[in-house]
């Protein structure tokens, strides 16, 4: 399978809970490899250029006004499947209905601070990652243990 890439975000109650450096790992534990990461404090127009696709809905506010609450980690994760592996990784958008060994089913009991975002398809992916990365910020790298993973 062609390696693949997605992004995730690591949100303000997951770093403010001080869960970042666990959830990155679990990723990491999964076999995908980290291509680009950095801590940012999304503003409030690019909060809603990413959150776009939300716009008109009752929720849209709150969406930007949570992730704008304080600094985020975004990264940029690769491997076979990327984008399903990071979404059963991190579980249903609502925790109560979560995977119990997933991010959320582990670590989060509310919908509205569900700990981590990530991308749900090909072209939202690409569109994301456009959003927080430019192409020179993410670097592509072979791990020894990649044979060892299928990666």
């Amino acid at each position: 399978m062609a390696s693949e890439q997605t992004l995730i975000i690591v949100k303000p109650d997951a770093m403010q809970r001080g869960l970042a450096g666990q959830i990155i790992t679990t990723f990491e534990q999964r076999g995908l490899r980290i291509c680009a990461l950095k801590l940012v404090q999304i503003d409030h127009a690019l909060a809603e250029r990413h959150y776009g696709v939300h716009r008109g809905k009752p929720f849209f506010e709150g969406l930007v006004s949570f992730i704008t609450s304080s600094p985020v980690i975004v990264g940029v994760l690769e491997g076979p499947d990327a984008i399903a592996t990071v979404r059963a990784t991190m579980g249903s958008t609502n925790p109560v209905q979560a995977d119990p060994g997933s991010i959320r089913g582990r670590l989060a009991i509310e919908i509205g601070h569900n700990l981590i975002h990530g991308s749900d398809s090909p072209e939202t992916a690409n569109f994301e990652i456009d959003l927080f990365f430019g192409k020179s910020e993410i670097l592509g790298y072979r791990r020894d243990i990649d044979t060892w993973i299928g990666a």
